[in-house]
């Protein structure tokens, strides 16, 4: 059994329901026209260049120079951003409280973020100052799932990647985890999250 020392956490999807549809519901109510807005314009992909380090005037003009109908709808993403962020899974960060407490583990995050926004999230969520230490792939210029900034979590805080684990939803982001050599859980709610650790022999 591996003895691991080291915890990495996602943050969106993991301790921070996140969801765009939340915001959007107000403003497309037609559920099918909002699906292939999401789908279509204001894409998880079109989101993850921001998160990559792509400027958001940058994104918005992008997309308003192929949709300029769509302006106000684009503009609403990021000019209301906060909405659509739900609030904490508390149960994930009941499991962080714990883990923080055991004085066991490093604790660290890896989020893709944008640098922009990410500041507002610290304000939001005080569990975000637990950490012993932060990755926000817009501060970066890269991010998960691309083997760099893995290396860059475990290079700046000096980690052993048989020592870590690592928590994501994405099984995307699990699977570049792991060719790294990091040992990953995915995320699927806070039940399962805490028999993973377990497995581990962590908690």
């Amino acid at each position: 059994m591996k003895i691991i020392r080291n915890i990495i956490f996602d943050l969106g999807g993991v301790l921070i329901d996140w969801n765009p549809d939340y915001m959007y519901q107000s403003l497309i109510i037609n559920e099918q026209e909002r699906k292939h807005f999401l789908d279509h314009i204001c894409t998880l992909a079109w989101n993850e260049e921001q998160d990559g380090g792509r400027s958001i005037h940058e994104a918005n003009q992008l997309l308003i120079s192929k949709f300029p109908d769509k302006k106000d709808l684009i503009l609403a993403f990021y000019d209301r951003w906060e909405e659509m962020l739900k609030g904490p899974i508390e149960g994930s960060v009941e499991i962080l409280r714990k883990l923080k407490e055991n004085k066991a583990y490093n604790i660290y995050a890896l989020t893709n973020w944008s640098a922009e926004t990410f500041p507002r999230a610290l304000e939001l969520f005080d569990f975000l100052h637990w950490f012993d230490g932060r990755i926000v792939s817009g501060e970066e210029n890269t991010r998960k799932p691309f083997k760099e900034i893995y290396e860059l979590t475990l290079s700046r805080f000096d980690l052993d990647p048989s020592e870590t684990v690592f928590i994501d939803d994405n099984m995307r982001n699990i699977k570049a985890a792991e060719t790294c050599g990091i040992s990953s859980i995915h995320f699927q709610n806070p039940e399962i999250l805490l028999r993973d650790l377990e497995k581990y022999n962590i908690l």
